[in-house]
């Protein structure tokens, strides 16, 4: 089975100037274990599809499979059910609760998904980020790059099986952002989390099993 599968996939936006195409007829597979990176330009729409693949937006047409599950039949609380304790998602724009501290933010897919002893979960993979001294702090008392740390132990903690990464090093200077890869990798070879990232940076995405490149929204050849 895989993780994902995606089959004549399409996005499109309304506007005054008629339908907007974001993606089209993308088919893929990704297998268990498997790290992907898709490449492209701003705008290629590598972010509408991650969104589409992990089901936190629809697609306007195809069908998504997440885990052998077609998300199509399921509404958005279904979803968000399949999704906890299996899939991790790293946001470009970070998407942390702004009245949660980071320990809070940390803990809620923990909770969400019951493990145990979350707390002292998530103060590990604060600790792993680097950020064990801010884990009081809320996100308008971190910086950019710290609030994406933030985001990544929270990705992280629940130990998914599936982890979609967008741009996950953006924000981050050199050395950090370094550290962070090597945790997505390690998270991909030592537990055999399928990695699916979206980046400009080739030197990174080379280091995946297998380069996928979107251009005005259609996959091509690497």
């Amino acid at each position: 089975m895989a993780s994902v599968r995606a089959e004549r996939l399409g996005k499109r936006v309304p506007t005054a100037n008629g339908p907007l195409v974001i993606l089209e007829e993308i088919d893929l597979v990704v297998e268990p274990g498997e790290s992907v990176a898709l490449l492209g330009v701003s705008g290629s729409g590598k972010t509408t599809l991650l969104g589409l693949l992990a089901g936190l937006d629809t697609p306007t047409t195809g069908r998504v499979w997440l885990e052998g599950t077609e998300l199509g039949r399921l509404d958005e609380d279904g979803r968000a059910r399949l999704r906890a304790g299996r899939v991790g998602f790293v946001f470009q724009n970070f998407q942390l609760l702004p009245g949660h501290t980071a320990i809070e933010n940390v803990l809620l897919p923990l909770e969400l998904a019951g493990t145990r002893q979350a707390r002292a979960r998530a103060g590990e993979w604060l600790a792993r980020v680097g950020l064990a001294d801010r884990a009081l702090h809320y996100p308008r008392q971190l910086s950019g790059g710290e609030q994406q740390r933030c985001a990544i132990a929270r990705a992280f903690a629940a130990d998914p099986s599936l982890l979609f990464a967008d741009e996950p090093t953006g924000n981050l200077d050199q050395r950090t952002g370094a550290r962070i890869i090597e945790l997505l990798f390690e998270l991909n070879r030592q537990r055999g989390t399928t990695l699916i990232m979206a980046t400009h940076d080739t030197a990174l995405a080379s280091r995946c099993d297998r380069l996928l490149r979107l251009d005005a929204g259609r996959l091509v050849n690497p």
